[in-house]
């Protein structure tokens, strides 16, 4: 129990983590509108973290297996941050 409760924190600071790092992506100013690309990888990088919580949260609670749903959502957290990096323009 107490290493399942110990891997969602983790997942939640890799999360916390991601939308900082995701913030970067926001902060040059830009007079122009945005490209699609950029639009998705701005949307995936500050809200692709938190919604592949959720999902993860949902699975664990579907299937009971926490501790597996904690790396997926790591993994999910991390992915979606990096695909959003990418994405967005430099």
């Amino acid at each position: 129990m107490v290493t399942v409760v110990l891997a969602w924190l983790a997942v939640l600071a890799v999360c916390l983590a991601a939308v900082l790092f995701g913030q970067s992506v926001r902060r040059t100013p830009r007079r122009r509108r945005r490209s699609r690309a950029g639009r998705i990888g701005l949307f995936l990088s500050l809200s692709g973290p938190w919604l592949s919580i959720v999902v993860a949260a949902a699975v664990g609670a579907v299937t009971g297996a926490w501790l597996v749903a904690a790396a997926a959502g790591a993994c999910g957290v991390v992915l979606t941050a990096l695909v959003g990096f990418l994405l967005s323009p430099r």
